[in-house]
């Protein structure tokens, strides 16, 4: 029998159990400790300034952290995971001391997953679906930890080198499909699993749109459900705005999403995507 890792003051971490979803939308707060993110890149280098933004994230809404140490956009170049836990364990240990939330990290090394669930990170953000590295899935479930499965055509450096599908929901439902199979025969807790289509991970405007239409379909995996639109290049494609003026357009897409299913929504702007979740749960949980 697999001896499950300890991480210090076990008890205190909300992760313990699953993810305590209940009748409403959780919020993910996206905070990226890198220097080349396609939105907010380097405004959060910095080890304090990370810190006070996902403080002041909590305070806004953000039910989960998820911290970056490398930026995925496309065209982004890889780095070592040498050069990504220098940039994030400064800030998983702050905040692991300093907030009762969820922590996730976004990386798909087991490397860097080893070391910032030994600090007590409750889930693994991998945006290979544990495809990128084979040892990701056992040092997830040695940890007793979970993990948000994404799907993604290519890689960062060629995912948006003319993407096609034969069908985009089928075939995104099947590499999830394996993905959580794989999750679970390496021990990872069924309820720890959750999956994201993964909106601009190699996907032209349409597809994207075809996912935010049909997410529904998804809930035959029977896993709780990630979406991720904040600022992102399609709803640009759509209104016209470059990234810093994405904010309507990207209440409008959180919104679609949650109205098709969406569980949890990773997003930049935790104030106002706060009352659009509000707004959209109170018109379809409450009173219908």
């Amino acid at each position: 029998m697999q001896m499950k890792k300890t991480r210090p003051a076990d008890d205190m971490y909300l992760m313990k159990k699953a993810f305590p979803l209940s009748g409403r939308t959780h919020i993910m707060g996206i905070l990226n400790v890198t220097p080349d993110s396609f939105s907010d890149g380097g405004v959060f280098f910095e080890p304090c300034k990370a810190v006070a933004r996902a403080v002041e994230m909590v305070d806004q809404g953000a039910d989960i952290i998820d911290i970056g140490g490398e930026s995925s956009r496309p065209g982004s170049l890889r780095i070592s995971g040498k050069e990504e836990l220098e940039r994030l364990m400064p800030v998983v240990k702050e905040l692991r001391k300093s907030l009762k939330v969820p922590l996730s990290v976004d990386t798909y090394k087991s490397e860097v997953a080893e070391r910032v669930l030994a600090e007590g990170v409750d889930y693994i953000n991998d945006i290979t679906a544990l495809n990128g590295d084979e040892r990701m899935a056992e040092v997830v479930s040695s940890f007793g930890a979970g993990v948000i499965l994404m799907h993604m055509k290519g890689t960062p450096g060629t995912m948006q080198q003319d993407p096609s599908y034969d069908d985009v929901i089928s075939e995104i439902t099947a590499y999830l499909e394996d993905s959580i199979v794989k999750a679970e025969e390496a021990g990872i807790d069924p309820g720890k699993i959750f999956i994201d289509p993964g909106i601009g991970f190699g996907k032209k405007l349409g597809h994207n749109i075809q996912i935010l239409r049909r997410l529904k379909e998804f809930e035959k995996l029977g896993k709780p459900l990630l979406v991720g639109t904040s600022r992102k290049s399609f709803i640009g494609e759509i209104t016209g705005k470059n990234t810093g003026d994405r904010l309507f357009g990207t209440a409008a897409s959180i919104s679609a999403a949650i109205m098709n299913g969406a569980d949890m929504v990773r997003v930049h702007d935790i104030e106002e995507m706060s009352d659009v979740v509000k707004i959209t749960d109170s018109i379809i949980r409450k009173w219908n």
